[in-house]
């Protein structure tokens, strides 16, 4: 079977670094990564475009400090491919920009770039983006001066159709700005694959909303729209999106809201399991996700451990793999084709884009009505935004679990891959 091609969309926090490191770490049989978009979202544009130059730079190290010690290199996908890196958005369409720095850190890693210096490139990275510049090529990825929802769409059209699939795991605004600068080559992607929204769980924003949808909520509602048969019939009104014709076909939508990414763990014994030992040889990538890590698990003390009727209760606590999962997904479903994974098809799930208390709610009609044939007929019932009309409405899959008996086990897993190692 070929490697499944794929386009990461990210805004490079903790779980998105370990998602971009699990990708990395498959087998060339698995994954093909061809581009990393990067997004505003957890942190600014600048602080994205960093982490993912440290990450490439530190993966370098470690190459390096496997191969002195006869170890298995590891992430033979870079051997076969280098992965572009572009910039992307650095701002939300059509609301005001919001950032998750509260809980990543300023620099969206927990200060590591304060803390482990040595780590993050002297030279001056950042000008490997600019065409003019006459840099080094970096050893493992290529950097683009083309915006990010250009690159997504020169390489949907260098490719045959369905093919691609595009791993989004912060804000939407680059999907949205490939939609709307080429509709008909964006839907030559295979599948779309996000992790965002909530649907019965609470919100980690706001109590009905998660942070990426939150932080871009136009977007989030205009590609939850192309999945419609009336796309014009779900998109918020006032938005800039013009769709007067229904595109060709919809697109495939897959989304892993909190519902299912909070119970897939990563607990503090597994990772000091996975990482104590070599961290202590000296790993670089171990040093360097160490630092980040421990930082999110302290984070997550501070806020919960503190909280009321939490004290005093237990002493550790676990970080959900929001992003790894849909990287997961990729690995497991798309390119070795293994089944278990349970899908919710066709659920008409719509994104509210301007409410003062819901902006980025992921609003679901749970009314037990017959759907009505007639268009006509509904709007006389008084349905309003036209639910009950099978020509109308979005048709989102949402992806309710994984395979039998593996959201425990799924941490463990991941860092085997990452750091090759058995636990």
């Amino acid at each position: 079977m070929a490697p499944q091609k794929i386009i990461i969309d990210t805004d490079p926090g903790v779980d998105d670094m370990l998602a971009l490191l699990l990708a990395l770490s498959a087998s060339p049989d698995e994954l093909e990564l061809l581009l990393i978009s990067l997004t505003f979202g957890n942190i600014n544009i600048e602080n994205c475009l960093r982490n993912t130059v440290t990450l490439f730079h530190v993966l370098d190290l470690e190459k390096q400090w496997r191969s002195s010690r006869g170890l298995r290199t590891g992430f033979s996908a870079l051997e076969k491919t280098k992965p572009i890196v572009a910039i992307g958005a650095d701002r939300p369409l059509e609301e005001q920009l919001v950032t998750a720095d509260y809980f990543h850190g300023l620099d969206g890693l927990g200060g590591v770039h304060t803390t482990a210096p040595h780590f993050t490139p002297s030279e001056t990275w950042s000008h490997s983006f600019d065409s003019t510049a006459a840099t080094p090529t970096p050893p493992n990825f290529t950097p683009s001066s083309t915006p990010a929802h250009l690159e997504i769409l020169r390489i949907l059209a260098d490719n045959p159709p369905d093919t691609i699939t595009i791993i989004a795991v912060g804000p939407l605004t680059n999907i949205s700005l490939a939609a709307t600068h080429d509709l008909t080559t964006f839907l030559r992607a295979k599948e779309v694959v996000i992790m965002g929204g909530t649907i019965d769980y609470e919100g980690n924003v706001t109590p009905v909303a998660e942070f990426n949808h939150y932080a871009c909520p136009y977007s989030a509602a205009h590609i939850y729209a192309l999945t419609s048969p009336n796309p014009a019939s779900t998109l918020p009104i006032g938005s800039s999106f013009a769709l007067e014709e229904a595109p060709e076909k919809p697109l495939k939508l897959s989304i892993f809201p909190l519902d299912i990414t909070m119970h897939h763990l990563l607990s503090e014994a597994t990772w000091r399991a996975a990482t104590a030992d070599l961290k202590e040889k000296g790993s670089p990538l171990a040093q360097w996700c160490d630092i980040f890590v421990t930082a999110t698990f302290q984070k997550m003390k501070d806020i919960y451990l503190k909280s009321a009727g939490e004290a005093g209760r237990r002493d550790t606590v676990d970080i959900s793999m929001h992003d790894p999962l849909c990287v997961w997904y990729a690995i497991s479903a798309l390119a070795r084709g293994e089944g278990g994974w349970v899908v919710h098809e066709g659920r008409d799930i719509r994104i509210e884009a301007a409410g003062q208390w819901t902006r980025g709610m992921c609003v679901v009609d749970r009314r037990p009505k017959k759907v009505e044939e007639n268009l006509a007929e509904a709007v006389k019932l008084g349905d309003v935004g036209v639910w009950l009309h099978r020509g109308h409405g979005n048709r989102v899959r949402q992806v309710v679990k994984s395979p039998e008996g593996t959201d425990g086990k799924f941490g463990g897993w991941m860092l085997e891959r990452i750091f090759d190692v058995v636990l």
